[in-house]
């Protein structure tokens, strides 16, 4: 039974009194920067573990603090979408704002926990997490949208322009939603299980082309944008070539704040760098005149939105299909991951029972939550890897300040002001931002893959499926002449379009190359393979038995590293045995 008493009590003391309020949290901290030449005394901040007792004010700061650390992840996955479905303004804003309502509300459902009645399963993680639309979506549906206005899904002018595509953009929902199911599924597996199948060899380099592919976008707007690439760029009032002195110096100012944020700023300051950044270059812009910055976006908005203020017809994009399983098995290991990375940085159990009924409740919530994103209008979402960092830099584990964080996004996402503000961006500023968060993606690849031993079974499985997927990310038309098929047969022809879209997707080909590799190839200890080979080169013959009998007598065993010195002795060694 619940004591209404004296939860009456607890909430009345903690919005009553100073230390409900305020407590004793040395909230200078968090707001001055480090002002150079001039020495900072270091501070040890209190621990905010998962349940502990957080004051009320402190608990918000620390929530807007996670809340402005994701604000460039979650509006980026929908600009750019919309930019390639060629949306209109409105429809642009409504995305924007709806992936920061959803973001918070999915937020939600990934911070609790609860049981599955008469199960032994769960549904959500439980811990400090944030969701927002994933990244790993961004190379199916830059694959895809040309694809759909080449084959007719999309409509084109009679001059050859690129018109409006809606529905192309209801046909990538209704794809990611039915895709969820995949994860759902594989979230009653075993963790063990998943792990086996796709260990940080097969998962490490998707992500790594994921954000190299990514970069390449980015990059591309910080020098005035795809549109016009290699051509003249209009921006506001202003027409300079794409590429031009202007573009890259007001992307490179927003580079160099954010490299200046990490330096000197407080930690609020280095929590939200990219934003700091964004604003920076956003001013410069808007100093400019009435050039670069346009307004008149902000003024075209509505004043608030919410959800299904614009729906968009759902349907099924078969080539689509395969690269957005693969997206899912990403996202399921990312949030694997993640959730392992926030429990150890929460100081929670990264062994046992309970640590892995969070990775199940966690990836089970992700794959629903990819579901229901898709129904609420945005793209599937995952959790979200800042916050892992977030969580170790400011020490707040607690679950309150994600909430807080939750209701942040949900009131900044109901105000679509800010979605305006977000769209009047200028690319070079938005393409600088958006390059360091794409980034941060291939680093995060990076980061996976140096957890893998690199025996030469793993070198040669990260070769193998590295090279078709590195080769199409750098060279992304590889295979369109492949099939030459140009007939009435739709059917035919969705399923070349299908392997075509797959085949020029790097990161899916490198993923189902690296699932293979790993099962079809076994672990082969380097040092067992070195001693094999040098004994049998110093016997000269294939005795199994006086090659075992030296191993024995030297101590030797595929755990024991050789050193130079050993090496050296086996030739006597062998010939005292044989």
């Amino acid at each position: 039974m619940i004591d209404f008493t004296s939860t009456t009590k607890k909430i009345y003391r903690k919005w009553t009194t100073k230390e409900g309020l305020l407590g004793d949290f040395d909230y200078a901290y968090l707001f001055v920067p480090e002002i150079p030449f001039l020495s900072k005394e270091p501070k040890t901040q209190p621990f905010f573990g998962l349940n502990s007792n957080m004051p009320l004010i402190l608990g918000a700061l620390l929530g807007l603090q996670h809340c402005l650390a994701m604000i460039g992840g979650l509006v980026t996955v929908p600009r750019i979408i919309a930019t390639s479905a060629n949306l209109t303004s409105e429809d642009q804003t409504y995305l924007i704002s709806t992936a920061l309502l959803v973001g918070g509300i999915l937020s939600c459902i990934q911070i609790s926990r609860f049981h599955i009645w008469k199960t032994r399963y769960y549904f959500g993680s439980g811990i400090l997490t944030v969701v927002g639309p994933s990244f790993a979506t961004l190379p199916v549906t830059s694959q895809s949208f040309p694809l759909m206005y080449k084959t007719g899904v999309c409509p084109v002018a009679e001059d050859g322009t690129f018109l409006p595509c809606p529905d192309g953009y209801g046909k990538i929902l209704g794809t990611g939603i039915v895709c969820g199911l995949l994860e759902i599924v594989l979230s009653f597996l075993p963790p063990l299980v998943l792990q086996k199948i796709f260990p940080p060899i097969v998962t490490g380099p998707v992500v790594l082309l994921i954000g190299a592919h990514l970069v390449k976008d980015g990059f591309n707007d910080w020098l005035g944008g795809a549109a016009c690439l290699g051509e003249t760029c209009h921006i506001g009032d202003f027409s300079n070539p794409w590429g031009s002195a202007n573009f890259i110096g007001l992307g490179f100012l927003v580079y160099v704040t954010i490299i200046l944020s990490e330096k000197f700023g407080s930690p609020i300051m280095k929590s939200c760098a990219v934003i700091i950044g964004m604003l920076v270059g956003s001013i410069v812009a808007a100093a400019c005149g009435s050039g670069y910055f346009d307004s008149t976006k902000i003024t075209e908005a509505k004043v608030v939105s919410f959800i299904w203020v614009k729906t968009f017809k759902l349907g099924i994009y078969g080539p689509a299909v395969l690269p957005f399983l693969a997206v899912y098995v990403v996202l399921m290991m990312e949030a694997i991951g993640d959730i392992t990375a926030t429990s150890d940085a929460s100081r929670l159990e990264v062994v046992g029972e309970l640590y892995e009924s969070r990775i199940q409740g966690g990836v089970l919530a992700d794959g629903l939550n990819g579901i229901l994103a898709g129904l609420m209008t945005i793209t599937p979402m995952s959790i979200f890897a800042e916050n892992v960092g977030l969580v170790a830099n400011t020490k707040c584990a607690n679950r309150r300040a994600g909430l807080w964080c939750a209701f942040f996004l949900i009131i900044m996402g109901i105000f679509s002001k800010f979605a305006g503000a977000i769209l009047s961006i200028p690319n070079p500023v938005f393409g600088a931002v958006t390059s360091f968060l794409f980034c941060s993606v291939a680093i995060s690849g990076i980061k996976i893959i140096s957890s893998i031993p690199f025996t030469r079974r793993d070198r040669f499985i990260l070769t193998a499926s590295l090279l078709p997927g590195l080769g199409a990310s750098l060279v992304p038309s590889w295979f369109d002449n492949f099939f030459t098929y140009s007939g009435n047969n739709n059917s035919l022809s969705g399923f070349l379009n299908a392997i075509t879209l797959i085949m020029d997707s790097g990161f899916a080909i490198t993923g189902f190359i690296g699932i293979i590799l790993n099962l079809l190839i076994p672990q082969i200890e380097d040092e067992v393979e070195e001693i094999n080979e040098l004994v049998l080169e110093s016997v000269g013959s294939t005795d199994q038995h006086a090659r075992e009998e030296f191993m024995k007598k030297e101590g030797m065993s595929s755990a024991k590293k050789i050193d130079i010195g050993i090496v050296r002795t086996i030739d006597n060694g062998l010939d005292d045995l044989v």
